[in-house]
């Protein structure tokens, strides 16, 4: 499988060629654009309500909106809105999101621009039922399939709408858990067969997804989906919408889901995004607009003679071959994480003179700052809690290459030692494909310190691109208007007059320090998820607080170093059954010093059971007013009263050994 190819140079950027599908008067693939969508989150009964947060949506940069049409009755509602819409002069194209019912999806490709069908479902209820299938009885379920999804295929081509067949992790089909198991490979295969029976119908304008809330999992099935579409021939060229469910709210959920869709748009995977926030939809515009934007700024930064350059010794000019064209392959499976295999080494730690700190190997992925900042903060570093810098980066004799200089990569591979490495902060490449360069043509025994930007922005003049004229002492700042900064402002003051203390900050307003944050996730992410790094540093930060809380909470979404509680939580929409935000809010009061424990917070029961096998425990709605308690995938306690729920989950928790009592010390928050 590692020989599947997934994009046409993993090196260096160029976007996935696609058909275009159009939806209502927005194209989708092609030579569009990369295209925002968003969902709102009211009733879908609620017209009036429906209407003003879609036409909230567009007003704010949305492209298309999605609306969830749970049953028949939600989805004949569509009409009105739809009609509400078009005489308000709104004509952003609408999409019904469809689980478990056929019927609904049948009444909703009436009215709307686009059906989204959830392949694990609709056809199927999940009952996690462990059986063989037989060949025979395996094909006797695709004949069912076909049987119940035809329909809605030939109304779609009838009407000239489009369709996304989205997989989700969290609610794949027992037919394939017991084929494939809760894998990429299943998520790509029940695509694939809905996907079949739409082209035994010459049906095309559809477009896939593959979403997950964790990082790794949706990064290679999104992979293995684009190989295998590349696999079965150039007519398979559909176009691919990207997400990340439930990321959560606030930092960490931009933080995830720039891990997850960052990364693929640099790899030139991505015609459509959404950006899944547990918060008012307009807050997740700013943040999808910022991980293209950053995508065009950073994938192709190196032009074409520093690419091809300093192979073999030769001058970047004389050399006209790409670096996949020289034979370069790739130092991991982009199918499957694994990290890569160094020697373990032991650097100069931050504490008493002749503390030592162990890096590479199986160690944990540590934390580097430059000294500059270590002198900042070494005055607190005692009150920094789990924010501590753990290496000062000029004392732990790191050597600096650019990854093309052959003469320098012998160099090294010829010692013995083990070494820790980097990329210098002069090399004109992307940061991703300057690592994974690094990665290829280095021995693995010497480990590898990955950085956010290739450029200092408290290094005089030589500031990181996306920070050009936002010099120090002087922020940035969005509009007063803008999503984002109304969220920073909102949540906040929430936060102040209450006992719930997030130690990661949710202060993003600054436009400068988004733009921060999604270039240090896209990037660093990226290449933890690919199995790189023994080490990182934050540099394109110059707060040395915030950069440390930063790199600490890159490390956590990527799965990479767990140090604090774990949350996926849903975003909102028609069939939560009860005030996401709210909940969760009360959720993480009451949880969040419980260090590697992981909980999910779901508002009904679509991704709940499936999402739940990801987590310890879980939170989700079970009727209007009523929640149900898991424990892994299997729900524990039924229909217990909101208002008693949190504290059940806390019995819930303590009965099954992971509680500890909150330390009555607060440590200070980075700032």
């Amino acid at each position: 499988m590692r020989n599947l190819s997934y994009c046409s140079d993993p090196f260096l950027y160029q976007r996935r060629q696609t058909r275009d599908v159009m939806v209502g008067n927005v194209g989708i693939g092609g030579a569009n654009p990369i295209r925002v969508q968003s969902m709102i989150t009211c009733d879908t009964m609620d017209t009036e309500k429906s209407i003003q947060e879609t036409m909230e949506l567009a007003k704010v940069g949305c492209e298309i909106v999605r609306i969830t049409a749970p049953t028949v009755k939600d989805a004949r509602n569509l009409e009105h809105i739809l009609k509400g819409l078009r005489e308000r002069g709104c004509d952003v194209p609408i999409v019904a999101d469809i689980h478990f019912k056929p019927e609904a999806a049948m009444e909703a490709a009436k009215w709307v621009d686009k059906v989204r069908i959830n392949p694990g479902n609709y056809a199927d209820s999940k009952k996690f039922v462990i059986r063989e299938y037989t060949d025979e009885q395996y094909a006797a379920e695709l004949s069912r399939i076909r049987e119940r999804f035809s329909p809605l295929v030939d109304l779609c081509k009838q009407r000239g709408i489009a369709m996304r067949i989205g997989t989700n992790h969290g609610s794949l089909s027992d037919r394939i858990m017991n084929r494939y198991g809760d894998t990429p490979l299943g998520m790509v295969e029940s695509a694939f067969e809905f996907a079949r029976i739409a082209r035994d119908l010459d049906y095309h304008a559809f477009v896939f997804s593959m979403k997950s809330s964790n990082p790794k999992v949706m990064i290679a099935a999104y992979r293995l989906l684009v190989a295998r579409l590349n696999e079965e021939g150039p007519d398979w060229n559909y176009p691919i919408h990207l997400g990340v469910t439930e990321a959560g709210e606030g930092e960490d959920a931009r933080i995830k889901s720039a891990i997850g869709i960052g990364s693929l748009l640099a790899d030139g995977i991505g015609d459509t995004i959404r950006v899944s926030l547990t918060e008012d939809s307009p807050h997740e515009i700013p943040v999808a607009r910022g991980l293209i934007d950053n995508i065009k700024k950073t994938s192709n930064i190196q032009s074409a003679s520093a690419v091809n350059g300093l192979r073999r010794g030769e001058h970047p000019a004389s050399n006209s071959e790409s670096f996949r064209e020289q034979g370069i392959e790739l130092s991991f499976d982009p199918f499957s994480y694994q990290r890569r295999a160094t020697e373990t080494i032991v650097v100069a730690g931050v504490g008493d003179p002749g503390h030592k700190i162990r890096l590479g190997g199986e160690e944990l992925i540590r934390v580097v700052v430059r000294k500059t900042n270590f002198d900042k903060i070494a005055h607190k570093i005692d009150k920094m809690g789990d924010y501590k810098p753990e290496i000062i980066y000029e004392n732990a004799r790191i050597v600096e290459v650019d990854p093309r200089d052959d003469g320098a990569i012998a160099k090294l591979n010829a010692q013995r030692a083990p070494q820790i490495v980097t990329v210098r902060d002069d090399v004109d490449l992307s940061v991703i494909s300057a690592f994974r360069l690094l990665a290829a043509e280095l021995s693995p025994r010497h480990p590898i310190l990955l950085k956010d930007t290739l450029s200092r922005v408290n290094a005089g003049n030589d500031e990181a691109p996306a920070f050009a004229g936002l010099r120090r002492g002087r922020r940035m700042t969005n509009d007063e208007g803008s999503p984002n900064d109304r969220m920073t402002k909102e949540q906040a003051s929430s936060l102040r007059h209450s006992d719930f203390v997030i130690p990661s900050s949710l202060d993003i307003g600054h436009s400068s320090f988004l733009v921060t944050l999604l270039t240090a996730a896209t990037n660093i992410g990226s290449l933890l998820c690919d199995g790189i790094g023994d080490a990182i540093l934050v540099q394109g930060e110059e707060a040395p607080g915030q950069a440390l809380r930063l790199s600490y909470n890159i490390l956590q979404a990527a799965g990479s170093r767990i140090f604090k509680t774990d949350y996926v939580a849903c975003p909102s929409c028609g069939r939560t059954l009860f005030n996401l935000q709210t909940t969760t809010a009360k959720i993480k009061a009451a949880t969040l010093h419980l260090k590697g424990v992981k909980i999910a917070i779901m508002g009904c029961i679509v991704n709940g059971p499936g999402e739940m096998a990801d987590a310890d425990f879980g939170y989700v709605g079970g009727a209007p007013g009523k929640v149900n308690l898991y424990v892994g995938k299997t729900p524990v306690k039924f229909n217990i009263p909101e208002a008693e729920a949190v504290g059940r989950l806390q019995d819930l928790i303590r009965e099954h050994g992971k509680w500890v009592e909150p330390s009555e010390q607060r440590t200070e928050a980075p700032v």
